[in-house]
C-alpha cells in the first residue's frame, strides 16, 4: 500500500501592515526595512499561484477568500488556538482534494463511482491523531488497510480481468492431462525438452539461465536467447512459479514450463504485455547453479 503523507504547505514569509481587513494592505515603502519586507513578500510569492491550484485545489476565482485566510493567519501572531485551527482547515483540505482521491484511485482505479467512506476515515483519522477512542491501535491499522486494500484492489482487478483468470484455469485444467506434462505439488505444471543430470538448486543458490517468456496467446514478452546472454540471480528472487520449477530442476535441463497466474503476478500487472492475472509459459533452461563469478 502506498503511504499517503501531507505535502508540506508553502511558506508565504511576507511581512505584512497590521490589518484586519479582507483585501491586500497597501505598501508605503518610507524606510528601507519598509522596501526590504515589500520585496520579501513578493518574492516568495514565486510559484505560489501555481502551488495554491495545483496542489492545494484553489479556484482563482475565489482569491479573495485566499487573501482574506492569508490576513487571518499572518496576523494570528503566537495564538496557538489560532493555529491549531488553520492547521486543521489546512490538513482537512489536503485530505478532501489529495488524500482520498489518491486512495480512491488506487483502490477502484479509474471508477470515479466509488469511493472510500469520509465520515469513517475521518473517524479513525481523528482517533488516531488524538490517540483515544481507536478501535484499532495505528500499528494494526496500518495492517488491516494493507490486507483489506490487496483484498478489494484484487476485487476489483478480478471483475475487470476475470476472463485472464478462467482462461488460464482452463488452459491448465486441460494441460494437466497432456502427455508428457507433470505437475509440481505448488501447482506449476511443466514438459521435459531435456533431461538435466547436474546438481538440483537450492533455494538460495545462485542460477544461470537462458529462458523465454510467453503469455496465453503466445506473445514472447521476454527472451534472454534474443539478448544472447543468459540470466544470473538466486533462485527465490523470482516469481513463486519460478521458483518452484528451478528447485526441482536439475542442471542440465530444458523444460516448457506453465505457471498459474497466482505462482506469477496475480492481479499486478507486469509492463505493457502480461495483464492482471495471467499465467505464463516458460522455456526455461538451467545451464548451471552457483555460477562463478
Amino acid at each position: 500500500m502506498k503511504k499517503f503523507t501531507f505535502a508540506a504547505i508553502a511558506a508565504v514569509a511576507a511581512v505584512m501592515m497590521y490589518s484586519c481587513g479582507n483585501g491586500a494592505p497597501k505598501a508605503s515603502l518610507k524606510s528601507d526595512v519598509d522596501t526590504v519586507s515589500y520585496a520579501i513578500g513578493m518574492a516568495q510569492t514565486q510559484g505560489l499561484k501555481d502551488y495554491l491550484v495545483g496542489r492545494l485545489g484553489v479556484d482563482t476565482a475565489y482569491m479573495d477568500e485566499f487573501i482574506k485566510g492569508l490576513n487571518e493567519g499572518a496576523n494570528a501572531g503566537d495564538d496557538k488556538k489560532k493555529a491549531a485551527y488553520y492547521a486543521g482547515i489546512q490538513i482537512g483540505q489536503q485530505i478532501s482534494n489529495q488524500m482520498v482521491k489518491g486512495i480512491n484511485h488506487e483502490l477502484f482505479g479509474e471508477d470515479s463511482t466509488k469511493t472510500i467512506s469520509l465520515k469513517n476515515f475521518m473517524a479513525g483519522f481523528i482517533a488516531g491523531t488524538v490517540g483515544k477512542g481507536g478501535l484499532m491501535t495505528v500499528d494494526s491499522a496500518q495492517q488491516v488497510a494493507q490486507e483489506m486494500m490487496r483484498t478489494i484492489k484484487a476485487k476489483n482487478m478480478e471483475k475487470e480481468f476475470g476472463p485472464n483468470k478462467k482462461a488460464g484455469e482452463d488452459f491448465l485444467a486441460k494441460n494437466a492431462k497432456a502427455e508428457g506434462v507433470k505437475v509440481l505439488e505448488g501447482g506449476v505444471q511443466y514438459k521435459v525438452l531435456k533431461e538435466g543430470n547436474g546438481a538440483l538448486p537450492k533455494d538460495t543458490s545462485r542460477v544461470r539461465v537462458h529462458y523465454e517468456g510467453k503469455t496465453l496467446d503466445g506473445k514472447v514478452f521476454d527472451s534472454s536467447y534474443k539478448r544472447g546472454e543468459p540470466a544470473d540471480f538466486r533462485a527465490n528472487q523470482v516469481i513463486k512459479g519460478w521458483t518452484e520449477a528451478l528447485t526441482h530442476m536439475p542442471a542440465g535441463s530444458i523444460w516448457e514450463v506453465y505457471i498459474p497466474q497466482e505462482l506469477a503476478y496475480g492481479e499486478r500487472q507486469q509492463g505493457a504485455d502480461i495483464k492482471p492475472f495471467s499465467m505464463l509459459i516458460f522455456k526455461i533452461e538451467l545451464l548451471e547453479v552457483d555460477p562463478k563469478k
